[in-house]
């Protein structure tokens, strides 16, 4: 495949719903994780101009920094810590419309106001998550945990 992306103008809905066949076959027959977790980044940030999209990758008892864009990130996330290590402990995805009321918030850049985590699983175990932050406070909500946590399902 092409790796072309086509944006579409309309709601947020609207947009998911464009973008999420076109990364399911953008990463459809690519073995290699970090490829396709970098392509999903890229669409992501390219399409909802989000402040920053990336994964962490569970390594024994931490999160790992792995493919992200935006600015420069923490590396490690201890488990239970932070909204990552939140959702990773409770094996669910955390919607957090400011993240400065979330108790224990890692502030990896202070512009980020609000934040949604979504676990990547594979039989019933985390083994990475995906981390969204905006710089705008209350900017995620039940469509992108919605579609999100689809899009994490083919991974």
């Amino acid at each position: 495949m092409a790796e072309n992306l086509n944006i579409i103008s309309g709601s947020k809905e609207e947009q998911y719903a464009s973008l999420l066949p076109q990364i399911k076959s953008l990463i459809e027959g690519e073995t290699d994780l970090i490829a396709n977790l970098a392509n999903v980044t890229a669409a992501l940030k390219e399409t909802f101009h989000f402040f920053w999209v990336g994964f962490y990758l569970v390594k024994e008892d931490e999160l790992v920094l792995a493919p992200f864009q935006g600015p420069i990130a923490c590396t490690r996330i201890r488990k239970g810590k932070g909204v990552c290590g939140t959702a990773w402990r409770e094996k669910r995805t955390l919607v957090i419309p400011d993240v400065d009321a979330f108790p224990g918030h890692i502030a990896c850049s202070s512009l980020s106001r609000s934040e949604i985590v979504v676990p990547l699983m594979k039989e019933g175990e985390v083994w990475g998550v995906l981390d969204i932050d905006s710089e705008l406070l209350g900017m995620f909500d039940e469509i992108d945990k919605e579609y999100l946590e689809q899009l994490c399902g083919y991974l």
